[in-house]
C-alpha cells in the first residue's frame, strides 16, 4: 500500500487553520516634497544681490535712451531696448501689443508774473500733459488765489471771470504715507481745469504736488470733460514760487503772462511689450506690470524705469535659478501711462477678449526704494493666504501687507476679478522727484533697487507654487 502524501501550501494552511482575519498590506503613500521656503527665498536673494542686472539696465534705459514719452522716437528706442534685454536673458515668447497714444507736443512755454506796476519776472513752469496751449500768444490776466474748496464755493458768480486761477493746495504733511497724501490732493476738484473753466477763468496755475521744498515744477496729467465749452491752459509751478506768489498776492495785485505752444495732433499707436515664460503645469497667468514710458522732459528713473528693470530681473532670476514655474509668468511693459493710460486699458481688453485665466497681477510704480511690503487688493481669503507667508518675507525687511490700494497700470484688471498686488516701498523721497526733471538715475540706490526685485521674485515664486 502506497503512502499518499498530501501537500498543503503553507499559505493555504494558514488560511484554513488560522482563526485570525488576514491583514491587508498597506501601501505607503509617497510624501509630496515640500519646499523649504526660507531656503528658496535665500537662493533668490543671493542670486539677485550678487548677479542682478537691474541697476545696470536702469542706467542704460535712463542715460542711454533718456526721456521716452508716448508717440516720440524716445519711446520707440525704449521698446527696442526692452525687447533686446528680454531676448538676452533667454525669453522666447515676446510680442508687441499696439495701443492708442495721443500725439501731444509741449513746445515752448513760459510764465511771467508782475506785481503792481513792477517788471515782469520769469517763473519756472510745466504745462499739464495734454493741456491746450495759448497758440503761442501771450495770455495775460490778473491772478486770483484759491487755497481750498470752501474758498472756491464762497466766491460769487463772475468773481473769477477772465481771471487766472492759482490753486495753492499742498500735499498734507500730516499724512505719513506720501502716496495717500498725493492721491488725496490729486483728486481735488480744485486742480481740475474743467471745474475752474466753468467759473469763467481763462487759465489754471497749480502748486506742484511734491514733498520737496525746491523750485522744481512737477508735471500733471490734464483731463478735460467732453462737455467743456472752453478748454483752458493749465500749468504747474514749484513750491518756492508758489510760496512767493502767495505772499505777493496778500500785498497787491499780481498779473500773469502765459505763453504755451502746446498742442495735440491726433493720435497714433505705441506698443505694450509682453514677454512670458510658459507654465509647465498649465496656462494660467501670473502677470507683472510696469510702465515703459516717461514724461517728455524726464529720465523717469524712479517713475517707472525702476519698475521696468525689476520686472525683467524677475524673469532673469527664474531662468538663472532653473525654477520651473507651474503657471505662465508674464511681464507687461505698458505704453502711454503718463498721458493717457491706453496701454493698460488695451491689455485688460485683450485678457477679457481671449478669456485668459489670470490668477494674480503684481504692479510696481512707486520707485526703486527699499521694499516694505505688498498692497493686496483681493478677496479676504486670498489675503489670508498671503498673510501666512509673512515670516518668510520678514528677514528681507518686508512686513507691510495691510494696504489695499492697487496702482493704476494693473487696476483695469480688477474689473475681471483678478487678485491685484503692488510692491510697497518707502516712499518718503519719491514725491521729491516724481514727474520732474529731478527723476534721474543718480537718485536710485542700487541695493534698494535690487531688494525690490528680490521681494517681487519671492512673491511670484510663492504665488506660483501655492495658488
Amino acid at each position: 500500500m502506497k503512502k499518499i502524501f498530501i501537500i498543503i501550501p503553507l499559505f493555504l494552511g494558514g488560511f484554513l487553520f488560522s482563526q485570525k482575519t488576514p491583514q491587508k498590506k498597506t501601501t505607503k503613500k509617497t510624501a509630496v516634497a515640500k519646499f523649504n521656503y526660507h531656503d528658496e527665498f535665500k537662493k533668490i536673494s543671493d542670486e539677485i544681490m550678487t548677479n542682478g542686472k537691474a541697476y545696470e539696465n536702469l542706467g542704460e534705459l535712463t542715460k542711454g535712451i533718456g526721456p521716452r514719452f508716448s508717440a516720440t522716437p524716445g519711446y520707440t528706442k525704449a521698446v527696442e531696448w526692452a525687447e533686446k534685454k528680454l531676448k538676452d536673458i533667454g525669453i522666447e515668447m515676446i510680442w508687441r501689443q499696439e495701443a492708442k497714444a495721443p500725439i501731444w507736443i509741449r513746445g515752448k512755454e513760459s510764465l511771467q508774473i508782475k506785481a503792481g506796476n513792477g517788471d515782469w519776472k520769469n517763473i519756472k513752469m510745466l504745462s499739464f500733459g495734454n493741456s491746450e496751449g495759448t497758440g503761442g500768444k501771450d495770455l495775460v490776466g490778473e491772478i486770483v488765489i484759491i487755497n481750498s474748496t470752501s474758498e472756491l464755493n464762497a466766491l460769487s458768480v463772475g468773481k473769477l471771470k477772465d481771471k487766472i486761477v492759482f490753486v495753492n493746495l499742498p500735499m498734507d504733511p500730516k499724512i505719513i504715507n506720501t502716496s495717500d497724501s498725493y492721491l488725496i490732493t490729486a483728486k481735488s476738484k480744485l486742480i481740475s481745469a474743467s471745474v475752474i473753466a466753468k467759473t469763467g477763468a481763462k487759465a489754471l496755475i497749480i502748486r506742484s504736488l511734491t514733498t520737496a521744498q525746491d523750485d522744481t515744477p512737477h508735471a500733471k496729467m490734464i483731463y478735460y470733460e467732453p462737455d467743456d465749452k472752453v478748454r483752458i491752459p493749465a500749468l504747474s509751478i514749484g513750491v518756492r514760487s508758489a510760496d512767493e506768489l502767495e505772499k505777493l498776492l496778500k500785498q497787491q495785485k499780481v498779473t500773469a503772462k502765459i505763453n504755451m505752444s502746446a498742442e495735440s495732433k491726433g493720435e497714433t499707436t505705441n506698443p505694450n511689450i509682453i514677454a512670458e515664460i510658459p507654465g509647465k503645469k498649465d496656462s494660467k497667468v501670473i502677470v507683472l506690470g510696469a510702465q515703459l514710458d516717461s514724461w517728455d522732459f524726464a529720465e523717469g528713473a524712479h517713475d517707472d524705469g525702476s519698475g521696468v528693470v525689476q520686472c525683467i530681473e524677475v524673469l532673469r532670476t527664474l531662468k538663472a535659478l532653473g525654477i520651473e514655474n507651474n503657471h505662465t509668468i508674464r511681464v507687461v511693459l505698458y505704453a502711454n501711462s503718463e498721458n493717457g493710460g491706453q496701454g493698460r486699458e488695451m491689455y485688460a481688453s485683450y485678457v477679457k477678449k481671449r478669456d485668459e485665466k489670470h490668477i494674480f497681477a503684481l504692479g510696481t510704480d512707486a520707485g526703486g526704494y527699499s521694499p516694505r511690503g505688498f498692497s493686496l487688493d483681493m478677496s479676504p481669503q486670498r489675503r489670508k493666504l498671503i498673510f501666512g507667508w509673512k515670516d518668510y518675507f520678514l528677514p528681507y525687511g518686508v512686513y507691510d501687507f495691510e494696504q489695499t490700494e492697487a496702482i493704476q497700470d494693473i487696476s483695469p484688471l480688477k474689473k475681471l476679478d483678478i487678485p491685484l498686488a503692488e510692491l510697497v516701498v518707502d516712499t518718503q523721497r519719491y514725491f521729491d522727484y516724481h514727474h520732474s526733471v529731478e527723476d534721474t538715475f543718480d537718485k536710485v540706490n542700487k541695493r534698494e533697487l535690487l531688494l525690490g526685485a528680490v521681494a517681487m521674485t519671492q512673491m511670484i515664486f510663492m504665488i506660483d507654487k501655492n495658488w
